[in-house]
């Protein structure tokens, strides 16, 4: 599917390792790197893509269906979402202002999120589960008052998010969509990270999101209102960007909410969110109790 390779974190037998998906299966790169507990570790060490490009010279430890996939940094220091970054997506909002000349910003937790294949769970306390399609960057180089023109040499790697929203859980009070963004387990990120080696891989690239099959989002990064280079300037304005930390850089115009009526997210629903030559993200849907 693509030759960056692609790294891992998942388990077996209820152990977390992490490890390269390749046509053979899974290498399982946490029991030949033991100095690296996990991928946060191994791209602090600027070792993701030797650890990538090396893989292909063993055999597979396990097969595809043995693994259940977990998000790709297991416990990053920052999770922060960009909201509103397609010019489509603005003009969705009806408020005759212009696209806004900084990005809007949000903070996620990382147990809001399951791995690919894991289901998004629809909370009890509300119907209004959404998908959010999105690309996701990962921070390998430390960073503060990064200027643009640097900006993509902090980056590690690429991944695919589902910024799953509970929608009338983010209009509960009148400017913030923190609680309506952080319900355990509506969203998710992976399958995968794709090592970060150039421009190309992310400049002007299509990205999509389908429920049950049904084409719902697609747009492409080009088109895009911050583009990444601005978002790590702007980010790193006010924190430092450390390895490991999670981007999720932003949706196209089309999730449920703006259907009228609106078209939430039902236990049984697949949603797959798809960009080139990062992979497939998909997750099914199921009930949640109340615990």
């Amino acid at each position: 599917m693509t030759g960056h390779g692609r790294l891992a974190t998942f388990t077996v037998g209820g152990k977390a390792r992490y490890g390269a998906i390749t046509g053979k299966g899974v290498v399982d790169l946490s029991a030949r790197h033991r100095q690296w507990p996990t991928l946060r570790e191994v791209i602090e060490a600027g070792a993701l893509r030797r650890l990538a490009e090396g893989a292909e010279a063993f055999a597979a430890d396990f097969p595809l269906g043995a693994i259940a996939y977990e998000i790709p940094i297991p416990s990053p220091e920052k999770i922060i979402c960009v909201g509103v970054n397609y010019s489509d997506r603005n003009e969705e909002y009806k408020d005759g202002q212009a696209a806004p000349s900084n990005p809007s910003l949000f903070i996620r937790f990382p147990r809001s999120f399951v791995g690919h294949g894991a289901p998004l769970v629809r909370p009890p306390e509300s119907p209004q589960l959404d998908y959010e399609g999105e690309i996701v960057i990962v921070i390998g180089k430390a960073g503060r008052r990064i200027a643009e023109a640097d900006a993509l040499g902090h980056i590690a790697a690429l991944s695919l998010c589902n910024e799953g929203t509970i929608r009338d859980w983010v209009r509960h009070a009148k400017f913030n969509v923190t609680q309506g963004k952080n319900f355990d387990r509506t969203g998710s990120i992976g399958p995968w990270l794709v090592p970060f080696t150039d421009e190309a891989q992310i400049a002007d690239i299509a990205l999509t999101t389908r429920v049950n099959g049904e084409l719902r989002q697609q747009d492409r990064t080009s088109r895009m209102i911050f583009p990444f280079r601005k978002i790590i300037n702007y980010i790193s304005t006010f924190t430092t960007l450390v390895p490991g930390d999670i981007i999720v850089t932003g949706t196209p115009t089309g999730a449920g909410a703006r259907f009228d009526p609106p078209i939430w997210l039902k236990p049984g629903d697949v949603i797959e969110v798809e960009a080139d030559g990062i992979g497939v993200l998909r997750n099914g849907v199921v009930d949640g109790a109340a615990q």
